[in-house]
């Protein structure tokens, strides 16, 4: 549990930085309901100060070979692994995932970081030799500059470890703005890099809320803006960002569907589902928060062994041992969740299990919701149409597997999707229709590995790159194209026409 009272400040130039006179914001610790710190709210000045350093920082950053770029973030890397447990706690008290989630957590932010390592690699151009009489011609990828991060509360380290490692591996500097409710991690995250020998400025952490947000929006020196949250503030940020003239990527929400065959391992479905549709309590943008069952006696099967299991569901504070679900992250988002809940009730959905009032012993103050399921939910329901970002499972049923994929394609959120089924037939037919960004088979939660990329189709991504991998690449550098000659004399003439390859 956390015991440091101290204010959580901002990273600037390699530096912790708190201004007594800032606006402030409680941190809870989610298990117990209390306020066991504050975090700062920096004022637009604050966040151009972060800008300021990383601009300062760009061009020595910027021209240093790709490859000490790479030691100083693999050397960042060993020391994020050989720590890893220290940081899921960090994440498990102001988040309230469970500390092995956590854990879980940091590792697939931990796998980005030996992917950009790979940047001497991933950074090569092309060249071409005698494209015309005695010309040659190469491309380069260089970096943008100054690139922000606007981040989530529900991955407080995996998801800026999506951003901050290829864009400081392609020569960028950086600042990042993480949630205000769990924001300790990012602090956490800066000292490391300066232990790896990352220099000063190169990785600004500013904290706060909308403030700071549009100041990053708005100050003409960044050059591009990584944002994963809700929709609505992705389509913001898209616009905002795009109306100054930066680059943008913007991941939104998410309602991931699990298709269930008739054929499929009900058993094996079932463990599966639990997973990712209860696992930090829902609080996850790849979460299965849909099962959408083919025909009505897989769906009986179904909801027959979500009840069994979910009865033996351990949910507990986020740091003891053997709880498999911790609390939701503030009292507010408790509150919303439950009103899903409600509007479920009153739109017609079976209510299977009711997770509403759940009392931990000890922790009877804590942000606690229990597994709830609904049944016989129709496409018209709001729990169907929005993402409650919760522990709350919604179970459709559908005639037949073209049903299922008119459904999946039909709704606004498109991120990622799965079926479960042993049919081969079905299964590639279902990954070539499904117009989803992310798919997976047999496998519950479908986020790709760190040398692929994540993100949405429709809704769920605005902007022309996907996360990490090779789009991350793309995305945090651009090309330029050199065409050139070395004549053999002195002499120059004159072109008066169009080059061509003569």
């Amino acid at each position: 549990m956390t015991t440091n009272t101290a204010p959580i400040g901002n990273w600037i130039a390699g530096r912790l930085l708190v201004n007594d006179a800032a606006r402030r914001k409680p941190v809870y610790e989610p298990s117990t309901g209390t306020t066991t710190r504050s975090v700062h709210l920096s004022s637009v000045d604050e966040v151009t100060a972060a800008v300021d350093a990383a601009q300062a920082a760009f061009a020595s950053w910027s021209r240093m070979s790709a490859l000490r770029r790479s030691r100083i973030l693999n050397r960042a890397g060993v020391l994020l692994d050989q720590r890893k447990l220290e940081l899921a706690r960090i994440i498990s008290s102001e988040h309230g995932k469970t500390v092995p989630d956590a854990a879980g957590e940091v590792q697939r932010g931990l796998e980005v970081i030996e992917f950009a390592c790979g940047a001497p690699h991933l950074l090569k151009g092309e060249f071409s030799e005698n494209v015309g009489g005695g010309v040659d011609c190469y491309s380069v990828r260089q970096p943008l500059g100054v690139v922000a991060g606007i981040t989530p509360f529900n991955f407080p380290a995996m998801v800026p470890l999506w951003m901050f490692p290829i864009s400081l591996a392609c020569g960028n500097t950086f600042v990042l703005k993480p949630s205000e409710r769990d924001p300790s991690a990012s602090l956490w995250m800066a000292q490391l890099l300066k232990e790896a020998g990352l220099p000063d400025g190169v990785f600004n952490v500013v904290q706060g809320d909308k403030v700071a947000v549009d100041a990053l929006l708005n100050d003409s020196r960044v050059a591009a803006v990584s944002f994963v949250g809700s929709t609505p503030i992705a389509r913001y940020v898209q616009e905002q960002a795009v109306r100054n003239g930066k680059r943008v990527q913007a991941l939104g929400g998410a309602k991931n569907h699990m298709v269930i065959m008739p054929d499929a391992d009900l058993d094996g479905a079932c463990e599966a589902l639990v997973g990712a549709a209860y696992g930090s309590a829902g609080e996850r943008c790849m979460a299965i928060s849909v099962a959408v069952a083919v025909g009505d006696a897989t769906a009986d099967a179904l909801i027959e062994r979500l009840v069994r299991r979910l009865g033996k569901l351990k949910v507990g504070a986020s740091d003891a041992d053997g709880v498999e679900m911790g609390p939701l992250v503030t009292s507010e988002h408790l509150n919303n969740v439950c009103g899903y809940i409600d509007h479920g009730e009153s739109e017609g959905a079976r209510l299977v299990l009711d997770g509403r009032g759940l009392v931990v012993p000890g922790f009877e103050k804590g942000f606690f919701l229990g597994p709830t399921l609904f049944d016989h939910v129709k496409p018209s329901m709001r729990i169907y149409q929005n993402e409650i970002f919760g522990p709350v499972l919604c179970v459709l049923r559908v005639p037949n597997f073209a049903a299922a994929v008119e459904l999946i394609n039909s709704h606004p959120f498109a991120n990622g999707t799965t079926v479960f089924t042993r049919s081969g037939e079905a299964a590639r037919e279902f990954a070539h229709e499904i117009q989803v960004g992310m798919v997976g088979v047999n496998i519950p939660i479908p986020v790709p590995m760190a040398f692929y990329s994540f993100g949405g189709w429709r809704q769920s991504l605005f902007g022309d790159h996907n996360a990490y991998g090779m789009e991350g690449i793309r995305f945090n550098t651009r090309v330029k194209t050199v065409t050139q000659r070395w004549p053999k004399s002195d002499a120059v003439h004159a072109g008066f026409v169009m080059p061509t390859s003569g």
